[in-house]
C-alpha cells in the first residue's frame, strides 16, 4: 500500500512558520502583513472558503479586511474597489474571489490587481515571471503541491512529471514550476488532456503523476506506474447515500486501486487541498516583506 502523504501536518507546519515569520516581521519593522478578500456575490461555497481565509489570517496574526459586493455590482465598481486596494498601504494582498458574475469579465478583474498585491497568483505579469523562471507569487496551489513533494522527501529533479489538466490554476503553473532549472524542479514535464484520447499511455509513464482534470475517480489503479507518486487535486462532491449529507469529497484519482499501486499518494480530502490555504498565507507574507523592502 501507498505512504499516505499528510497534506494537513505539512500545511500545518507551514502556518506554523508564517506566523513565527510574522511576528518577527512586526517586532523588527512594525509591520503586519495585510490581506484584503472581495466576494461578489453570494456564492455558498464561496462564502465558506472567505470565512476559511478569514479565520487562517487571523491565526498567523494577519490583518484582513473582507468586502462583500451585491451580485448586482457594476464590473466598474469593483475595479474602483481594487484600485483603493491597490493604493492602501496597510493591504499587501488581494485576492478577489472566483468565480465572478456572468456580466464581469474575469480577465479585467485580474489585472487590474496590483502584481505586487496578487496574492493568488493569476495577473498576466506574475505568470510570464514564473514561466521564465523569475522569481514571484506563484499560484498557491502549485506552489503547495511542490511543497507536499520536498517535505515528504520527494526531489522531482530528473523525475518524469506527467501533469493530467492543462488548467490555468493548475496544470499549466505547476508543469513551469517544476520544469525551472532550479532546486526543487528540474523535471522532465509532460502535459496531458482530453486532446490526447488515451490518457493512460501517458499516465502509465509518470514517475510523478498530479491529476488536476475535474473528473471525479478518472484516473484508475491501471493508469498509475508501480511505484509512482500520486499527487491528486481533484475536489469533486458526489452523491453518497450513507454519507451524514448525503454526498461526499473524493478527488479525481480512483483511491482504492491507485494506492495498491503507487508508493506515495495524497488522499482526499486532507491532501493538495489544506495547502492552498497555507500557501496563500506565505505568499501574504512574501509580499508584505517585499513591500516593505522597497518603501
Amino acid at each position: 500500500m501507498a505512504r499516505i502523504i499528510d497534506g494537513r501536518r505539512i500545511a500545518a507546519d507551514i502556518r506554523k512558520e508564517v506566523r513565527e515569520a510574522t511576528e518577527e516581521l512586526k517586532r523588527t519593522k512594525g509591520i503586519t502583513p495585510g490581506l484584503a478578500f472581495i466576494l461578489v456575490g453570494e456564492n455558498p461555497a464561496s462564502q465558506v472558503y472567505v470565512g476559511m481565509k478569514g479565520k487562517a489570517c487571523a491565526e498567523a496574526g494577519f490583518y484582513s479586511v473582507t468586502e462583500v459586493m451585491p451580485a448586482s455590482t457594476s464590473e466598474e465598481a469593483l475595479l474602483k474597489k481594487i484600485a483603493g486596494f491597490n493604493a492602501d498601504p496597510a493591504v499587501h494582498g488581494i485576492l478577489v474571489q472566483l468565480p465572478l458574475p456572468g456580466h464581469i469579465h474575469e480577465r479585467r478583474v485580474l489585472e487590474a490587481i496590483d502584481p505586487a498585491k496578487d496574492v493568488d497568483g493569476f495577473h498576466p505579469y506574475n505568470v510570464g515571471q514564473l514561466v521564465i523562471g523569475n522569481k514571484t507569487l506563484r499560484p498557491c496551489t502549485p506552489a503547495g503541491i511542490q511543497e507536499l513533494l520536498l517535505r515528504s522527501g520527494i526531489d522531482p529533479a530528473g523525475k518524469h512529471v506527467v501533469v493530467a489538466g492543462r488548467s490555468n490554476i493548475v496544470g499549466k503553473p505547476i508543469a513551469n514550476i517544476l520544469l525551472q532549472k532550479a532546486a526543487g524542479a528540474n523535471s522532465v514535464v509532460t502535459v496531458v488532456h482530453t486532446g490526447a484520447g488515451d490518457v493512460g499511455r501517458y499516465t502509465k509513464l509518470a514517475d510523478i503523476l498530479i491529476a488536476a482534470v475535474g473528473k471525479p475517480g478518472m484516473i484508475k489503479g491501471n493508469m498509475i506506474k508501480p511505484g509512482a507518486v500520486v499527487i491528486d487535486v481533484g475536489t469533486n462532491r458526489i452523491e453518497d447515500p450513507t454519507a451524514k449529507n448525503g454526498t461526499r469529497l473524493v478527488g479525481d484519482v480512483e483511491f482504492e486501486s491507485a494506492s495498491k499501486v503507487a508508493s506515495a499518494i495524497t488522499p482526499v480530502p486532507g491532501g493538495v487541498g489544506p495547502m492552498t490555504i497555507a500557501m496563500l498565507l506565505k505568499n501574504t507574507l512574501e509580499a508584505a516583506t517585499a513591500q516593505a523592502s522597497r518603501s
